[in-house]
């Protein structure tokens, strides 16, 4: 077994954050052909991919609530299996998975209900509506089996399963992969299409989790008696949830505050625009998420064992790595932007506004490293306070105001200096944090080593 206090950190950031960073990248591949697929639309493509950027926000707060409730019941299932109660962790787990069933059930209900008002409310327009609508009424009819099966995937990985977990998602987005063009294309359901891919092979994934819950060899097991909600559980359930809901949240709001932004300055085309710029941004930032995994437990361990130096170099490490990928990333997409947008669209006029945005948008790529390792160190020492902070700095406490007041002065550009301009505020910040944080446990270091 390794040794996490001992081990060259080198070796060990390798080791750690591999696995994490093909996870990230396969995702990002299904994003980027999900979407690359849409924009390739005949006629149609420019207002297609329009209205995917539309439904955004809606499907960033579908995502959260998913999300939220599957880390909290997972996190609640490893604790309970830690302390030897099985019979508990199986009660969690059909708490979990019946509180998924019934938020997708309303979800789907007042979604579809009122799809069209949100759809308006989050940026769309009369030309980019019916692509918009036509893809989220799919996804919205699949967030029962989508929540439900996330949250069992998530309950795996708490069952002492985490490469099958992991196999299963893969599985699913390389499926995904083939469904897309036999929809979209072959079939010709067009936009529509790409939502039936995504909702039936979240239905492969909530067919497959479930039996491995009920069926399969698994530790727990997914009981009728249990799917149902108890007051305790859930309480212990939504209290974990609150902090990655919020964190979801917020992501999802700023897609409507964008989109807004987006639509009021340059139209149905420029929310299109960023949708792209953004999908090409996730290809470099993905891999950094990932990595961003790996220094999580590596950090976690040795701030607890008081190891602060291996903590600062494998903080170091992390950032260099980062900074060198993502270096790499601001010059391919700087000399070569033409190559990535055409991955998304062939439509002449988005070309030209997504060649305008990305040199403007990307411009501060390198310093991204920073930007979401920083946060990730907070929070692997326990400090949730400056983590939260940190995090909500570059996208919400900078960006917001900053977009709220060029865009008056700039119009569409100003759209796209806003992010960048948070990016090297929320880095310098974010720096700050870092460089006094370190020297607080330079000095612990110290004291500790003169008593021992």
């Amino acid at each position: 077994m390794d040794n996490l206090a001992k081990d060259k950190t080198s070796k060990l950031l390798v080791k750690y954050s591999i696995p994490a960073i093909i996870a990230m990248l396969v995702t990002c591949l299904y994003n980027t052909a999900d979407r690359a697929f849409i924009g390739s639309m005949e006629g149609v493509g420019a207002y297609a991919i329009s209205g995917l950027g539309v439904t955004m926000p809606l499907f960033t707060l579908i995502g959260a609530f998913g999300v939220a409730v599957s880390v909290g019941g997972s996190t609640n299932i490893s604790i309970k299996l830690g302390a030897k109660e099985k019979e508990e962790a199986e009660r969690l787990l059909g708490n979990t998975f019946a509180l998924e069933l019934l938020g997708g059930f309303v979800i789907m209900v007042l979604g579809l209900v009122f799809i069209d008002q949100i759809l308006y409310a989050f940026g769309a327009s009369a030309k980019t509506l019916p692509y918009a609508k036509d893809y989220m009424s799919v996804i919205l009819l699949g967030a029962v089996v989508n929540l439900s099966g996330f949250s069992l995937n998530g309950a795996i990985r708490a069952d002492g399963r985490p490469k099958l977990a992991a196999t299963i998602m893969i599985v699913c987005s390389l499926l995904n992969l083939v469904f897309d063009p036999l929809f979209i294309f072959y079939f010709g359901f067009g936009i529509k299409g790409a939502a039936i891919g995504t909702v039936i092979c979240q239905l492969i994934n909530f067919i497959w989790t479930t039996y491995y819950f009920t069926k399969g060899n698994s530790n727990l097991k997914l009981r009728l008696k249990n799917i149902r909600l108890k007051k305790e559980a859930v309480i212990a359930i939504l209290t974990i949830s609150i902090t990655p809901f919020c964190m979801e949240v917020v992501t999802g709001s700023i897609h409507l505050v964008t989109n807004k932004f987006l639509q009021g300055y340059g139209g149905d085309l420029a929310i299109g625009a960023m949708t792209t710029i953004t999908s090409i941004l996730l290809m470099f930032l993905m891999p950094i998420y990932g990595l961003s995994q790996g220094m999580q437990t590596l950090i976690a361990y040795n701030f607890g064992a008081k190891e602060y130096e291996r903590t600062k170099k494998i903080l170091l490490q992390g950032m260099f790595a980062a900074f060198v990928f993502l270096f790499i990333g601001f010059l391919l997409t700087r000399f070569f932007p033409d190559i990535f947008v055409n991955i998304f669209t062939k439509d002449a006029v988005l070309e030209k506004i997504c060649l305008e945005g990305i040199k403007i948008y990307l411009m501060t790529l390198p310093l991204l490293g920073v930007c979401v390792l920083g946060p990730i160190y907070f929070q692997s020492i326990g400090k949730i306070k400056q983590s939260m902070f940190l995090t909500l700095l570059r996208q919400v406490i900078l960006f917001i105001p900053i977009i709220s007041v060029i865009s008056k002065f700039m119009g569409m550009k100003g759209v796209w200096m806003s992010q960048p301009l948070a990016d090297i505020l929320a880095t310098i910040i974010i720096t700050v944090f870092l460089v006094r944080e370190i020297k607080h446990n330079k000095i612990n270091n110290n004291e500790y080593n003169k008593v021992a």
